[in-house]
C-alpha cells in the first residue's frame, strides 16, 4: 500500500505523527524479516501510528466500503469498535446529508473524487454524522490510495472543527462590529503603509465627510494620495514627526491642515500608532483623523458632562472632590467650606412629583450661585446637598456669605405667597486655617454644624410646608374647609360612640382634615373634571391614597395617620383600593371616615350632579352596609349623627 506523500504534508496533524509515518515508510522492506513476518510487523506498526493520532483516519475501497479506521475516527463518530464500520459504505453512514439535512447523493460526494478522478480533495464546509444522529462540522482531506500504480480506494483524514467554526463566527462578528464602529466614528479611521504617500489600505466611510473623496479614491492611491491632501508646507514636518514617534514607539498626535475635494481648507487632528511584526519592523500605521473643530466641541461637551450637574449646571461631586484636593494647599489658606442641604425635598417630591422637587433644587442652586464670588467653587454634591469651597476666605467672611445665602432664600420665599415650593436651606460652615488640618475633617465640621441647625429648624419647616400643602389641597380640589369641618364633627361623634381614646379621636380629626392630601399630586384637569372620568383618568385618581401615604410618612407630624390615609378608600367587601383589604383588615379609623366622607359627598352639590337629600343619602348608606361600609360603623353613624 502506497499513499502519496502530499496527503500527509497537506493536512494539519501532529508533527510526531508525520515523523513516525516518515520513519515507518523509510524503513519499509528493510527489516530483514521474512515477508509474512515483515507484513505483520508493518501492519502492527501502522495500527500503532494510526491509533496514536488525534485526527480521524479511515480508508475506503472503490465501492466506498470501509477497510480501515483508527481510534480517533471511531471516537469522533460515536462508535465503540471498528467492526461497526468495516465493510460498510461510509457515505451512507456518516456523509449522507448536507448540514441543512438535505440528502447528499453519493455520486456528488467529493471524497470519492480521490479514486474516481485520481486527485486529492480538501473540504471544510461539510459535516459528518455521528452514530446518535447528530452532526459536526469537519475539515477533511481525501487522497487516492495506490497499489501497483492503480487506484484501489481513498484515504480520508478529518478533524472536528466545531471550535474553529465557532471562533470564525466570533471573528466575523467581531469584524462586523469593528466595521460598524469604524463606520460610525467621527472622522476617518485608516490603515496605511509607512511611505511618503501614506498609501491607504483601509479607509472608513467618514473619509467622504472629512475630505470630500470617497474611500475608494484613496485606497492604494487610486485617484489621489492622502499626502497630496496635506498642505505642502506640512508634509515634511508630519513625516519627521512620524519618524520620531515610531522610533520611540509612542502614539502619533498632530494637528495640520488639509485641502478637501471642494477646495475647502480644514484643520484636522490625527492620532495614530505603528503596527509592528514579530521582528519589531513596521508593517503599517493605524489611526483616526477628525475635524479639529468637531473634536474640540466634543471634548468640551464630554468634559462638561463629566464635571457638571445636569439639572443645575453646577459642578458635580466628582469635580468637587478634585477641586478640594487641588485647592488644599498653603497658598489658599484660610480655606473655608460652606455646606447646604435643602429641607423637605422628599416631601415635595411625594406631594407634587419630582419635577416640582427639581424646580426647587434648581432655584436654590441659582440663589446660592448668585451669592458666590469669582474663584469660589460651588458644587451640587448630592440630591439636595451643595458644597462651596472658598479659598483665601476666613471664617468671618465665610459666615457673611452664609448669611447672605439665607437672606436671599428668605427674600425669595416672601415672593411666593405661601406656595409649598418655599426654600428651606440648612447651612453649615467651617474653616481650615493651618496646613496640618485635614480638609475632610473641616468638611465634617461644617456638616456637623449644618445638621445641628437642621434639627432646630426641622419641625418648624415641616409644619410650614404641611400647612402650604393643606392649603394647596383645598385650593386645587373640590375639598373645602367646610367639608373638613363637617367630617371632623361627624367622625368625632362616631368615634365617641365607639368609645375611642382621646389619642384616637385626635388622630381621627387629623385624618378627617388631611385624608385627601394625596390629591395635590393629581392633575387639576382630573380633579375638577365636570364629566365622567375616563379609565385612564380614574386610574390616576385612584393613586391619591398612596401619594397621601408617602407624604404622611415623610412628616413626623402625620406619620401616625399614614396608614389610615392609605386605606380610606378600601371597602368592607374587599372591592376597594389600593390594597383590596376587607372587613376588619381595614383600620377602624379608615372605616369611620369612609362612611362620613361618603355621606357628606352625597349631600353636597358637585359640578356633575345635584346633592341628594339627607334622607336619600341615609338610605344609600344603609343600603351599602355590609358591602361598602362596616355595618357596625353604619349603625353608630345613624344613631349618633343622623338621628340627632
Amino acid at each position: 500500500m502506497v499513499v502519496k506523500e502530499n496527503f500527509f504534508s497537506s493536512i494539519r496533524r501532529k508533527r510526531s505523527l508525520l515523523r513516525a509515518l516518515a520513519a515507518f515508510w523509510a524503513s519499509a522492506g528493510k527489516s530483514g524479516l521474512r515477508p509474512e513476518e515483515e507484513s505483520r510487523q508493518n501492519e502492527g506498526d501502522l495500527r500503532l501510528i494510526l491509533d496514536s493520532t488525534a485526527e480521524g483516519i479511515y480508508v475506503v475501497d472503490l465501492e466506498g466500503k470501509c477497510t480501515l479506521c483508527n481510534a480517533s475516527c471511531l471516537s469522533m463518530l460515536g462508535y465503540s469498535h471498528e467492526s461497526q464500520l468495516l465493510g460498510k459504505n461510509l457515505h451512507d453512514i456518516i456523509h449522507y446529508k448536507h448540514p441543512d439535512g438535505t440528502h447528499y447523493p453519493e455520486e456528488q460526494c467529493r471524497i470519492f473524487q480521490a479514486f474516481k478522478k485520481g486527485q486529492g480533495t480538501h473540504v471544510e464546509d461539510e459535516v459528518f454524522w455521528r452514530a446518535d444522529g447528530t452532526c459536526f462540522p469537519v475539515e477533511y482531506f481525501s487522497y487516492p490510495q495506490y497499489r501497483n500504480g492503480k487506484v484501489i480506494g481513498a484515504v480520508v483524514t478529518f478533524v472536528d472543527i466545531t471550535e474553529r467554526k465557532k471562533a470564525e463566527r466570533e471573528l466575523r462578528e467581531s469584524e462586523r462590529s469593528k466595521a460598524v464602529l469604524l463606520s460610525n466614528l467621527p472622522g476617518m479611521a485608516y490603515r496605511c503603509n509607512y511611505d511618503r504617500d501614506w498609501t491607504m489600505k483601509f479607509v472608513s466611510d467618514g473619509c467622504f465627510e472629512l475630505t470630500g473623496y470617497h474611500p475608494e479614491s484613496l485606497l492604494d492611491n487610486r485617484e489621489i494620495s492622502f499626502n497630496s491632501l496635506i498642505l505642502p508646507e506640512y508634509r515634511e514636518p508630519i513625516w519627521e514627526e512620524w519618524a520620531r514617534v515610531l522610533a520611540l514607539k509612542v502614539p502619533f498626535k498632530y494637528e495640520y491642515p488639509i485641502k478637501t475635494a471642494s477646495g475647502e481648507i480644514k484643520w484636522v487632528f490625527e492620532q495614530g500608532q505603528g503596527i509592528y511584526n514579530e521582528k519589531g519592523e513596521i508593517e503599517a500605521l493605524e489611526g483616526l483623523i477628525i475635524d479639529i473643530t468637531d473634536r474640540v466641541v466634543k471634548e468640551q461637551e464630554i468634559e462638561y458632562l463629566s464635571y457638571h450637574d445636569f439639572l443645575t449646571g453646577l459642578y458635580n461631586h466628582r469635580y468637587f472632590e478634585e477641586a478640594k484636593k487641588r485647592l488644599d494647599i498653603g497658598s489658599n489658606l484660610p480655606l473655608s467650606i460652606i455646606i447646604g442641604d435643602i429641607n423637605g425635598v422628599k416631601l415635595i417630591n411625594d406631594a407634587f412629583g419630582h419635577s416640582a422637587g427639581d424646580k426647587l433644587i434648581a432655584k436654590t442652586a441659582s440663589i446660592i450661585k448668585g451669592c458666590c464670588r469669582e474663584g469660589d467653587i460651588l458644587a451640587r454634591t448630592g440630591g439636595d446637598e451643595f458644597c462651596i469651597l472658598l479659598p483665601k476666605t476666613d471664617s468671618e467672611t465665610a459666615f457673611q456669605i452664609l448669611e447672605r445665602i439665607k437672606t436671599e432664600c428668605d427674600e425669595y420665599n416672601a415672593t411666593i405667597n405661601g406656595e409649598p415650593f418655599r426654600i428651606d436651606l440648612s447651612l453649615g460652615c467651617s474653616t481650615k486655617n493651618t496646613e496640618d488640618e485635614n480638609i475632610d475633617m473641616v468638611i465634617k465640621a461644617a456638616e456637623d454644624y449644618m445638621y445641628k441647625r437642621k434639627l432646630l429648624e426641622h419641625r418648624s419647616f415641616h409644619s410650614t410646608i404641611l400647612s402650604s400643602i393643606r392649603a394647596t389641597m383645598f385650593e386645587r380640589s373640590q375639598e373645602t374647609e367646610e367639608h373638613a369641618g363637617r367630617l371632623i364633627e361627624m367622625t368625632r361623634k362616631v368615634g365617641m360612640g365607639l368609645n375611642l381614646t382621646q389619642v384616637e379621636l385626635d388622630e381621627l380629626e387629623l385624618l378627617a382634615t388631611l385624608h385627601d392630601i394625596g390629591k395635590v399630586g393629581i392633575e387639576d384637569r382630573i380633579l375638577n373634571k365636570t364629566g365622567k372620568l375616563t379609565g385612564e383618568e380614574w386610574s390616576e385618581m385612584k393613586k391619591h391614597p398612596e401619594i397621601g401615604y408617602r407624604i404622611a410618612m415623610s412628616s413626623p407630624d402625620l406619620m401616625s395617620i399614614a396608614e389610615y390615609i392609605l386605606c380610606h378608600h378600601e371597602r368592607w367587601d374587599g372591592k376597594g383600593y389600593p390594597q383590596g383589604l376587607k372587613g376588619e383588615e381595614i383600620p377602624l379609623l379608615s372605616r369611620i371616615l369612609a362612611v362620613a366622607d361618603a355621606y357628606d359627598a352625597m349631600t353636597q352639590d358637585r359640578p356633575y350632579r345635584k346633592a341628594m337629600s339627607k334622607e336619600e343619602a341615609a338610605a344609600e348608606i344603609k343600603k351599602n352596609a355590609g358591602s361598602q361600609f362596616d355595618p357596625e360603623i353604619v349603625r353608630v353613624f345613624i344613631e349618633r349623627v343622623l338621628k340627632e
